[in-house]
C-alpha cells in the first residue's frame, strides 16, 4: 500500500488544496481500508466525514468487486478544493463503466449489479465516470459546509 498526502499552493491569495491518495489491493478488505482510512483522513482535516464515507465504500466496493483486474490494484484520491470535496477511485477495468439501475415496479432483486450507485447519486452533488485506455476514473463531488 503505497500512500501520498500533499498539500499544494494554486497562488499566494488562493486556499491551499488538500490532497490525499492511496493505492490499494482490489479486494474487499482493500475496499473496507479505503472507507478506513479516508475517514480519518477527512476527520484529520476537520472536514465532515459521515456522507463521504458512503460515497467512497460504494466506489471502492465497486473498483474491488466488478472492475477486478487480478493482480492490478484501485486507486483512491481525495481532494478538497475551496468548498468541494472530490472522490476519486480509479480501477484498471475500463470497459466495465459504471451504470445506476433502478429497480422495476414489483422487482426487487438486491443481487443485481448497479443498485448502490443509487446512493452515490442521492449524496453525491455530482459525479460521473472518465473512460480511459487502460484505467477509468470514477468520482463524486460533495459541497462542503462553510467553515464557522
Amino acid at each position: 500500500m503505497s500512500q501520498q498526502i500533499t498539500r499544494t499552493d494554486t497562488s499566494a491569495s488562493a486556499p491551499a488544496a488538500l490532497r490525499f491518495a492511496v493505492l490499494l489491493s482490489a479486494t474487499r478488505k482493500g475496499a473496507r481500508l479505503a472507507r478506513l482510512l479516508a475517514t480519518e483522513q477527512l476527520r484529520s482535516w476537520g472536514l465532515p466525514f459521515e456522507t463521504a464515507a458512503l460515497v467512497i465504500a460504494e466506489l471502492a466496493a465497486n473498483a474491488a468487486l466488478h472492475s477486478r483486474v487480478p493482480g492490478r490494484n484501485f486507486r483512491l484520491t481525495l481532494t478538497v478544493t475551496d468548498d468541494t470535496l472530490r472522490i476519486e477511485v480509479r480501477d484498471p477495468c475500463p470497459e466495465r463503466l459504471p451504470t445506476v439501475r433502478r429497480a422495476k415496479e414489483g422487482a426487487n432483486d438486491p443481487g443485481e449489479n448497479g443498485h448502490g450507485l443509487l446512493l452515490v447519486e442521492e449524496l453525491a452533488d455530482r459525479w460521473g465516470v472518465v473512460p480511459g485506455l487502460i484505467c477509468k476514473t470514477v468520482w463524486a463531488e460533495l459541497t462542503l459546509p462553510p467553515l464557522t
